[in-house]
């Protein structure tokens, strides 16, 4: 089968406190919101995911989508993770490794499925362990979020954000790159949001002189760097009810609309898609109409 995009990642039995202490419970996880956004946004998308049988249930809006093929195989646990955040703004949290799903491998992908993207859309390190960016370059561009490379779990849970230890090796595998402005950081050391860009790229350049596009997201904005440009645009959400998820959607939408069109029309589109998405709680449930006028209105001047 062919796909333009074959995603892996876990589904999350999410427990969200916010900062005045008020707690939600809702199933969530990467590849919720990724192939959900990916979908409504034109992909055909291939998801795979790992949980417990008792947890399929929370898969039905995953399968009711359009345009979505769904793998669900079975874990001895699912994936769960407390999220405290501890701003208004949602930026910084304190976050909590509950239980864990069994690790991908490549024989997780049906022989035969074929896609132009494989999307690795980890939650936490060895989730999807680093062997498979490199194991599956073969077969399609890979994209990958830095979430699941550097957030690692300790003994009692806590979750704890390390940098990324194969990046030099991995990198020229890799042709889609997402990090938040805190994993950027992490991973080059600089607080300049354009300069991380430009490094992170730099370790991906390959013989031919191409380097990875890498995405961005900070809660103001998403970059990204394509072909040594960077490209722009605002997130305008009216209200963070809807904030956990935000770099999955951004990301897969992105990833999505890249496939026909180019990165400052995709980032545009990516943003004002999520900005929607973080209105209400949950994977977006908006359409094209209202992205299109989205962007519509974050253009004005």
């Amino acid at each position: 089968m062919e796909y333009d995009i074959i995603m892996l990642g876990h589904l999350s039995k999410d427990i969200i406190i916010d900062e005045k202490g008020q707690e939600t419970r809702l199933f969530g996880g990467a590849l919720l919101y990724s192939s959900i956004s990916a979908a409504r946004a034109g992909a055909r998308v291939l998801a795979i995911t790992k949980a417990a049988p008792q947890d399929f249930h929370a898969l039905e809006a995953v399968k009711k989508e359009k345009g979505i093929e769904l793998v669900a195989l079975k874990s001895p646990a699912t994936t769960s993770i407390r999220n405290v955040f501890l701003s208004s703004d949602h930026e910084r949290r304190e976050t909590t490794l509950l239980s864990r799903a069994e690790p991908f491998s490549a024989a997780d992908i049906p022989a035969g499925a074929r896609a132009k993207i494989i999307d690795l859309a980890g939650l936490f390190v060895g989730e999807l362990p680093d062997s498979l960016i490199e194991e599956l370059s073969g077969k399609a561009s890979i994209a990958v979020d830095a979430q699941g490379l550097l957030r690692e779990a300790q003994p009692d849970g806590s979750m704890l954000f390390r940098d990324w230890k194969g990046k030099y090796r991995a990198m020229p595998f890799v042709r889609y790159f997402k990090a938040d402005a805190a994993e950027a950081e992490i991973l080059t050391g600089v607080t300049d949001r354009q300069k991380a860009a430009r490094m992170i790229a730099s370790w991906g350049r390959r013989a031919d002189g191409e380097e990875p596009e890498v995405m961005i997201t900070h809660n103001t904005e998403a970059i990204v760097l394509a072909h040594g440009t960077i490209y722009r645009a605002p997130f305008t959400p009216s209200n963070l009810s809807g904030r956990t998820g935000r770099g999955d959607t951004t990301f897969a939408a992105y990833l999505a609309w890249r496939l026909a069109h180019d990165p400052q029309e995709s980032v545009r589109f990516a943003a004002a898609l999520c900005s929607i998405k973080m209105e209400k709680p949950g994977p977006f449930s908006g359409t094209l109409e209202e992205v299109f006028a989205r962007m519509e209105r974050d253009a004005r001047p």
